[in-house]
């Protein structure tokens, strides 16, 4: 039985990827973890998806065993600052779309929207943020959505099998080394063997597969399965393997960032409970918000603007706080291996690939990829047929995420620079260019938009094209011939949730003080 697993780098993705084993398959399964100590994490995928809590459920972690030790807050949208104009903004929200009639009420909108304000008329969650609330009341009970909590039918499922079925109202925001730091005291009680040293060389038998790997202090360390997570460097998949890497630039150009982590006094500045991306000359700014400090960051072109002006746009977005904080420049990989599971190999987090981190995709790539690891797991025979099965997964959640965020660029009206003008110029993915014929007749739906699973529902897709506004949309024209009173009820009702909401929920920042 193949039983003995090495991880050949820590971080988010290496200890997320040991625990989730540990979790999956207890003590039929040794696991081992080498990481350098002296090889930096990345450290900007400090944001999620909402399906995150599907990982914490499997390891049997509540909230608040975790949440107070990695500073975590809640994030119920990305905001978009200046992407039309500026001045605007919107939200993409992690909530369900309402339909009315068999449409969903972002159509209806179109036909006969009560304001221009498309997420605020059709989504409760954009003037709860803006409100600056918690999801949460004050006793730990969850807003009232269409969903239930902890419901046991729903436990065990991969976030692929929950698509669809539930939409819950938030993710996280955290500090990437901290969430590290808890996994590793997690998985090493756990029986993960750790192992602090410098991988010297990667060793490959007469058939090309690794026989081990040699550490400078502790000798050849050997497996079965070998999981890389070492990074952008992917020593492993596409060093040692020799894999090729398929890049997204001609379509995705941004490739540097820098990043800072800005100490704040929360309680004065509050928590706007939201990751938000604001568009700049050259690319866009994150900014999020956690308990004690900011994590924010400049995601650039290098053949738009240079790190020094990026770092001081960045500094100057901030203002003094930023004074006395060291920036962190990164370079980034964009693209993905071609395939992330070679022969006894499988390549884990950016070592697998990377799109720029618009809608906080780096988390969900690793959860992805580990449960697909689990699904997948070898046995003697080596089948060929699950390595297929995992490289065509990883692919389409890679290369469909790839549409949705170029989406962004193209759909922005934005076009005062010569970087926002040539978002409309530049190459985009064929089949995207053929949905966008589609979308501008009939807003985007599950038949529409990319075809295989990528975490992204197609309400998500309107939100973008709605918000971004340099696509001109049109309403369904079978709404002419529709009764809109059904329709002007559901805008009502969901006026009346958003009163009654932003009336009795607490302060995101009163909600983590009490339970931090």
């Amino acid at each position: 039985m193949l039983n003995k697993v090495v991880i050949v780098g820590g971080g988010t993705a290496g200890w997320m990827t040991a625990s989730y084993l540990k979790a999956a398959f207890g003590d039929r399964i040794n696991v081992t973890l080498v990481e350098s100590g002296h090889v930096g994490a990345v450290g900007v995928g400090e944001a999620t998806f909402s399906d995150i809590r599907h990982f914490f459920e499997f390891l049997g972690l509540k909230e608040k065993d975790w949440m107070p030790a990695c500073n975590a807050t809640y994030k119920l949208a990305v905001r978009f600052e200046n992407w039309r104009e500026k001045g605007h903004y919107f939200y993409h929200p992690f909530e369900q779309m309402r339909s009315v009639n068999g449409f969903p009420l972002t159509d209806w909108w179109l036909q006969q929207g009560p304001t221009d304000r498309f997420d605020k008329d059709c989504f409760v969650m954009p003037s709860v943020i803006d409100a600056g609330l918690s999801p949460r009341r004050l006793d730990g009970t969850l807003i009232d959505q269409p969903f239930d909590e902890g419901a046991d039918e729903m436990q065990g499922l991969t976030m692929s099998e929950h698509q669809g079925k539930t939409q819950f109202p938030y993710a996280y925001q955290f500090e990437a080394a901290l969430l590290a730091k808890y996994l590793t005291k997690y998985s090493v009680e756990r029986g993960v063997k750790h192992i602090v040293d410098d991988v010297q060389q990667v060793n490959l038998d007469d058939r090309g597969w690794i026989s081990g790997v040699t550490t400078a202090e502790h000798g050849d360390i050997s497996g079965d399965l070998y999981i890389d997570c070492t990074g952008f460097r992917a020593l492993l998949i596409n060093k040692a393997l020799d894999e090729p890497f398929i890049s997204y630039a001609d379509t995705l150009p941004n490739d540097s960032a820098v990043a800072l982590q800005v100490p704040m006094d929360m309680e004065k500045r509050g928590i706007m409970p939201c990751t938000t991306a604001t568009a700049q000359d050259a690319g866009w700014i994150w900014t999020i918000p956690l308990m004690g400090r900011v994590g924010t960051g400049y995601v650039y072109a290098k053949d738009y603007l240079s790190p020094e002006d990026a770092e001081r746009t960045l500094r100057e977005f901030v203002g003094p706080a930023a004074a006395d904080v060291n920036a962190n420049h990164i370079k980034m990989r964009i693209g993905r291996s071609r395939n992330s599971w070679v022969n006894n190999c499988v390549a884990v987090g950016l070592s697998s690939g990377f799109v720029e981190p618009l809608e906080s995709t780096g988390i969900f790539f690793i959860h992805h990829a580990i449960e697909q690891i689990a699904k997948n797991f070898p046995n003697e025979d080596w089948n060929p047929n699950q390595r297929v099965l995992y490289n065509r997964s990883i692919a389409h959640v890679m290369d469909g995420i790839r549409e949705f965020l170029v989406l962004h660029y193209v759909a922005a009206k934005r076009q005062d620079t010569q970087y926002w003008r040539d978002t409309k110029t530049r190459a985009i993915p064929d089949s995207l260019a053929e949905r966008l014929e589609m979308w501008k007749t009939q807003v985007p739906d599950s038949e529409s938009i990319f075809p295989y699973y990528h975490g992204l529902p197609a309400y998500s897709y309107m939100c973008v094209l709605l918000g971004m506004g340099g696509i001109e949309m049109k309403p369904s024209p079978a709404l002419a011939l529709s009764d809109p009173a059904a329709a002007e009820r559901e805008f009502a009702a969901i006026r009346d949730k958003t009163r009654r909401l932003t009336e009795t929920l607490p302060k995101a920042y009163e909600y983590f003080a009490q339970h931090h």
